[in-house]
């Protein structure tokens, strides 16, 4: 179902497709070849306010969208290639920790999850470890920004928007492909 989103029209020239995966339906919102939200859901619509405001109220060129290369890689992950999502590009918005954090979520290998506390340290401040969380939380790119591979520091799921049951499952994945270090 690849369709130009029209409610609301402030995604001019998105596109949005959901495709079947094993974890169920996975919606994406795409504009100009960028990610601007995904997760597992069948309603697009779902994805839509955790869009930045600022880029929810842009034009985007819908001769420039690239959703094939995008769903590819989610397909190919799902194949086993766990590293398939990191050539994807994401469009997020917000202040200067949390966008470098979403950055550095980028570079939390698959198979090796890392704490909330690591993961700020990563970030540059070791002590802002709700800041990372939620970073997190507030990450409207599922799957190709892992926030999935992010625990608690005695070692339980914590939280994630899509369900414990799909971040372990995301997490028992990519520890399945990765060859033992």
């Amino acid at each position: 179902m690849n369709a130009t989103l029209t409610p609301p029209a402030v995604l001019k020239g998105a596109t949005t497709e959901t495709v079947d995966t094993p974890d169920g339906p996975f919606s994406v919102i795409e504009a100009e070849g960028a990610v601007l939200s995904s997760g597992w859901t069948s309603l697009p619509e779902d994805l839509i306010g955790q869009i930045h405001p600022s880029l929810r109220a842009a034009r985007f060129d819908p001769a420039a969208s690239a959703m094939g290369p995008i769903l590819e890689a989610v397909g190919r992950y799902y194949d086993g290639d766990v590293d398939a999502i990191t050539a994807v590009q994401v469009r997020q918005v917000s202040g200067p920790f949390r966008a470098h954090a979403w950055d550095v979520l980028r570079t939390v290998a698959p198979g090796a999850p890392v704490t909330y506390l690591e993961y700020a340290a990563r970030a540059g401040n070791p002590s802002a470890v709700r800041a990372a969380a939620g970073a997190c939380a507030r990450n409207a790119a599922a799957l190709f920004v892992p926030c999935h591979r992010v625990i608690r520091t005695d070692g339980s799921l914590g939280g994630f928007r899509w369900g414990l049951p799909l971040k372990q499952r995301l997490l028992d994945r990519e520890a399945s492909r990765v060859p033992a270090r």
